[in-house]
């Protein structure tokens, strides 16, 4: 009787897509006011490059892909889709979007980076959507990231890092000359200068 419950209590796709099509027909659902159960792992993960896999085949449909990105939520290191009624573990390999564009206006200090994500988000870097550069530690090469909403990250892709790296200038942050780029009044560093080749 038990193990009966728990397989029809099983989480799916399909159950949470009614569920958040009811909850928030339209926009980004309100996913930080809500604060169901946990009802295990899904088979459900967005690789690195941002392709999203249900039960190992990629979820070629877009607006499935936009559906399942705006219920995202993160609690420490761990992905979750919530609905009102059930959250449910995923697998991020990396960030869960990926920025594959931006657009730039202003200069100098008043320069404003908008950015947009394989799923159609968009955030201008500043204030409430911080930019950072993780090195690896063994090469050293940058995978750069900025903050989309509700502390979810975008992995910049190689080409709009390149167009970043353009309009980049010298700063100094705490005594040390920094490379990097302005955008709505904040100086994002991204290398020491002492270490540009």
């Amino acid at each position: 009787m038990n193990s009966e419950k728990a397989e029809t209590a099983k989480p799916s796709a399909d159950g949470i897509i009614s569920a958040v099509k009811r909850a928030a027909p339209r926009g980004i659902p309100p996913v930080e006011k809500w604060d169901p159960p946990f009802c295990g792992d899904l088979d459900m993960r967005i690789a690195r490059d941002g392709t999203w896999f249900y039960l190992g085949t990629p979820i070629g449909r877009k607006p499935l892909v936009k559906l399942f990105s705006s219920i995202l939520k993160k609690e420490g290191d761990d992905y979750f889709l919530v609905t009102p009624v059930e959250k449910v573990g995923i697998t991020v390999e990396d960030a869960p979007f990926v920025a594959v564009d931006f657009s730039v206006e202003g200069e100098g200090k008043d320069t404003s980076i908008t950015f947009s994500t394989h799923v159609g988000d968009t955030a201008t870097a500043g204030p409430d959507h911080a930019m950072r550069i993780v090195r690896d530690p063994e090469t050293g090469e940058p995978s750069p990231y900025i903050n989309i909403r509700r502390n979810l990250d975008a992995l910049i892709d190689r080409k709009s890092f390149y167009r970043l790296v353009d309009i980049g200038v010298a700063h100094q942050v705490e005594g040390e000359d920094w490379f990097g780029v302005w955008s709505e009044g904040v100086f994002f560093p991204f290398i020491p200068v002492s270490e540009l080749k």
